[in-house]
């Protein structure tokens, strides 16, 4: 039975009590990930299962402009995976999307046509805008009534994007969306490997987020006592777990969790003030997030610096959830 038919298109398969399973694929800058979900009896989305891989695709990509042979091998392994997971959890429909790395990769197209007769998916490489779209709908949720509204930030590996948004879930409106091709992989290979220089990066993205900032004046008044920040990523989740003071990590305990964004600029100085071996012996960042948690924290310390709200939401969800959410309303349609 060929996989071919996971890209996008209808099957017969259901979930239990006829509830159709959808899945998104997220192929980013730096990880595969994969989500499959279906409704619950509540209406709420019920994950099923779920995978993760650092699959580094972005590498040496800042420099070659194309994507290496060892990082197509890796996000077609990974691929394959999620495939073989749409199978077992009989899939109704998925979407399937590739981000800045692929949007940015001259030979992008080798990609996807091995992922494609390799591992019978359908990758859609989307726009900046509908990133941050897609973005917005998977976070939303978590936006507090008691703000007027969020600035939800996605840090990336190859970019980051900001949706200022207003209202509160079921009501929320996008006001202004944005996004910055620069993330963490993307900043961490531009500057010096063997040290890393903070206050640079942070300097470096300044600039990028002014410009926003600009742009959202001409909209409205953005108020850092009347929002709250939102943030989604890997650097997000990390700082927050860091934060908790987690073992390990637990998404349970991180998502939708909130802090106040002083304590988590604490945990930044005390990130940054380690060596290598220092963050990677932290349980919930470890060796392979351990050269990449700099440029996260640079690129969350230039945000709070723009738009200095007091409270930090931390969402453990973005993307994949925005993806499922809309495949669930158009099966339900």
């Amino acid at each position: 039975m060929a996989l071919r038919r996971f890209a996008g298109k209808r099957r017969r398969e259901l979930g239990q009590g006829g509830v159709p399973v959808v899945a998104a694929i997220d192929l980013g800058t730096n990880n595969c990930r994969l989500l499959v979900g279906t409704q619950s009896r509540s209406g709420n989305l019920r994950v099923v299962d779920s995978f993760s891989r650092i699959v580094k695709l972005g590498e040496g990509l800042a420099e070659s402009g194309e994507l290496s042979q060892a990082a197509i091998e890796r996000a077609v392994a990974a691929l394959k995976i999620c495939a073989a997971r749409l199978h077992k959890n009989r899939v109704h429909r998925v979407r399937a999307i590739a981000t800045e790395a692929c949007r940015r990769a001259r030979n992008v197209d080798v990609l996807l046509e091995r992922v494609a007769s390799e591992a019978g998916i359908a990758l859609e490489i989307v726009s900046s805008d509908e990133e941050a779209r897609i973005a917005s709908v998977g976070c939303a949720p978590l936006m507090d009534s008691r703000y007027e509204g969020a600035l939800i930030f996605d840090i990336g590996g190859g970019s980051t994007e900001v949706i200022w948004m207003r209202g509160s879930h079921g009501a929320a409106k996008v006001v202004h969306a944005a996004s910055v091709p620069i993330g963490v992989v993307t900043l961490f290979e531009t500057t010096d490997k063997r040290r890393p220089a903070y206050l640079e990066m942070v300097s470096e993205l300044l600039p990028a987020f002014a410009q926003i900032s600009r742009a959202m004046k001409e909209k409205g008044a953005f108020g850092p006592k009347t929002h709250h920040l939102l943030g989604t990523s890997g650097t997000v989740t990390t700082l927050a777990a860091v934060a908790l003071g987690l073992e390990r990590y637990e998404r349970k305990k991180v998502d939708a969790s909130w802090h106040a964004c002083e304590r988590i600029l604490g945990v930044v100085d005390e990130l940054v003030s380690l060596d290598h071996a220092g963050r990677a012996k932290i349980a919930c960042i470890g060796e392979e997030r351990a050269e990449l948690v700099v440029p996260g924290c640079a690129i969350f310390s230039a945000i709070h610096a723009q738009w200095p709200c007091a409270q930090l939401r931390v969402a453990d969800r973005g993307l994949r959830e925005g993806m499922l959410r809309e495949l669930m309303a158009d099966a339900r349609a």
